[in-house]
């Protein structure tokens, strides 16, 4: 017998942005949150899997009725996540200090990538900037040749969503002591710095030279590296997306699903008694009824399941 799941009783605002911010509302939703993902009016610029489990409610945030809205909603959850640049949503009337005085148990989670403090905060930047001023970019390469960048995979999703996700569940966890909540400052060169402990540690020891392609984990040992096979492919092996699908290992533990005709990575971790699940979203007008949130005419407009 199976469990309600995890965070099912959890209720979340996700301001809509790009990559690790969604990515962490989608591993809670995965968990059972109720996540609501407030955008403005457009066309959405994410799709598919990393916005799955939650419905688009569409709110202009520069009205006072779409402001008041978002602060209702705000005022019933229990977690707001939002990645803009540091100072939109003080300008917004929607920061921690506002949101916080509405809200004291509210964990509000912050997704940028150089943080909310230093010389760099104010700077635009991309995934692959993160990598490269922390060492892990440098440090992915062949001896001699050119870092490889290793898609977005690094600093926006481990280092950024990942880490977001894990700091919010664990100032809930405090929440559950204190009864207060608190800021979740969580930025991707922290969070890549974070997964670089290994080598950091590696380094400290002596054990890591340094030039990148001369080290036992960068392609500079035997034993770690890709070789070529008689067939043009690589071992052994490595597949491509399309073969991961079909693999027997891959498919006999469910690691890839199919939603709605797409492959799509199914929820991970797996727990025992109260297992991850991939759930249909409610409509927004659902979720604002559930949480007794009135929107008022023109302010916003719901996608999601009728």
């Amino acid at each position: 017998m199976t469990g309600a799941p995890p965070l099912g009783d959890l209720r979340v605002v996700e301001f809509a942005g790009l990559g690790p911010g969604p990515f962490a509302a989608m591993l809670l939703a995965d968990a059972g949150a109720d996540v609501l993902r407030v955008d403005r009016h457009r066309r959405a610029v994410d799709g598919g899997a990393l916005v799955r489990g939650r419905p688009r409610l569409e709110l202009d945030l520069k009205t006072a009725s779409g402001l008041a809205t978002a602060r209702s909603l705000v005022r019933a959850a229990d977690v707001v996540i939002e990645g803009y640049r540091p100072g939109v949503m003080e300008r917004l009337g929607l920061g921690p200090r506002e949101c916080l005085a509405d809200n004291p148990r509210l964990v509000y989670g912050r997704m940028t990538g150089w943080g909310q403090a230093g010389p760099r905060a104010r700077q635009p930047g991309h995934d692959i900037n993160y990598l490269g001023l922390t060492g892990a970019l440098r440090s992915i390469a062949r001896l001699g040749h050119a870092p490889v960048p290793p898609l977005n995979l690094v600093a926006d999703y481990g280092g950024g969503g990942m880490m977001l996700a894990f700091g919010i569940v664990t100032a809930l966890v405090e929440r559950s002591t204190s009864g207060r909540g608190q800021v979740v400052d969580a930025a991707m060169v922290d969070g890549v710095s974070l997964l670089m402990t290994g080598v950091w540690s590696r380094a400290a020891q002596g054990r890591w030279p340094g030039e990148p392609g001369a080290n036992d984990l960068d392609s500079g040992a035997p034993f770690y590296d890709v070789y070529a096979t008689c067939d043009g492919e690589y071992m052994t092996p490595v597949l491509s997306m399309s073969e991961a699908a079909l693999d027997p290992h891959l498919s006999e533990r469910g690691t890839l699903v199919d939603v709605d005709g797409a492959t799509s990575p199914a929820p991970a971790p797996r727990l025992s008694r109260t297992p991850f699940a991939l759930r249909a979203p409610d409509s927004a007008a659902a979720v604002l009824r559930r949480w007794r949130v009135s929107s008022p005419d023109g302010s916003g407009r719901g996608e999601g399941k009728p």
